[in-house]
């Protein structure tokens, strides 16, 4: 790629806004030269310099991107997916849950491919996953993904109907099903188990645990995985992002991964 990429971020919450400070810090060869957000109106000091607000998907193909990384939600995800590869750029997704269904998924693929782009799915808050995408090349029998957090990061999701968080002494598994279900009831929190399964057996074979930990101090993520290639088992513990405890600092340093690698001679 070129040194020169240009980056558009769809979505100026808290990953994206901690992609660009890190990309700020690391002096990364590469521009930020859009942002899409809702509301143009609003006020935001702390933008890229140079950088242009957007709102519309079809404001895309005139910002000159290259790239064009969403973290924004599932409801953007198609449109600003198929926006950008209309405008022969490549489309990185943060709001996984926005790939459960199968025939949005199957779209953008096609679309992609049709250009001759890619649709890339960066790690979020994982690591391994390359280790579990090699070993689906052979026979995968199963794969498990817990997910455990402290009860503030699941405020404001259905595990408040589930459990009391406020009243929680000690890890309470509130929640045990496919990926799938997973992802369309929790998309903030457990967005990253679509990852899991794309990487590994699918959506409705992978088994997904939620845990609320009232001992917790980070986000924690457990996957065990078997199959031919042998057992993989992976534990990693997510310091969350300061501004928004349901996110991990993990999911934006895997952004900027991605991002540098684009321009970098030498890939890991």
């Amino acid at each position: 790629m070129s040194e020169s990429e240009a980056i558009c971020l769809v979505g100026w919450g808290a990953i994206n806004q901690r992609v660009a400070t890190l990309l700020a810090e690391r002096n990364s060869s590469v521009a930020i030269v859009a942002v899409a957000v809702r509301d143009p109106e609003r006020k935001r000091a702390d933008l890229p310099a140079g950088a242009r607000l957007i709102v519309e998907p079809g404001d895309l193909a005139a910002t000159g991107a290259t790239l064009v990384v969403e973290a924004a939600g599932r409801d953007s995800v198609l449109p600003f997916g198929r926006a950008a590869f209309a405008a022969g750029m490549d489309f990185a997704v943060s709001s996984t849950s926005g790939l459960i269904d199968e025939a949005a998924l199957s779209e953008l693929v096609t679309l992609a491919e049709a250009k001759g782009r890619k649709l890339l799915v960066p790690p979020g808050a994982l690591g391994g996953v390359d280790a579990l995408a090699a070993a689906s090349r052979l026979n995968l029998t199963d794969v498990e993904h817990r997910i455990i957090k402290p009860p503030k990061a699941w405020r404001g999701t259905p595990a408040e109907t589930l459990c009391d968080l406020d009243a929680l002494r000690e890890p309470l598994a509130f929640f045990e099903g496919s990926a799938r279900e997973a992802a369309d009831r929790f998309p903030q929190n457990a967005n990253v188990a679509v990852i899991t399964s794309l990487a590994g057996i699918g959506l409705d074979r992978t088994r997904v645990t939620l845990v609320a930990d009232p001992n917790a101090r980070f986000n924690a993520h457990e996957i065990r995985a078997e199959g031919d290639f042998g057992l993989l088992e992976i534990r990693l513990q997510n310091r969350p992002l300061a501004t928004n405890p349901k996110s991990s600092e993990m999911t934006a340093l895997n952004i900027v991964r991605l991002i540098e690698n684009r321009a970098a001679g030498l890939v890991l």
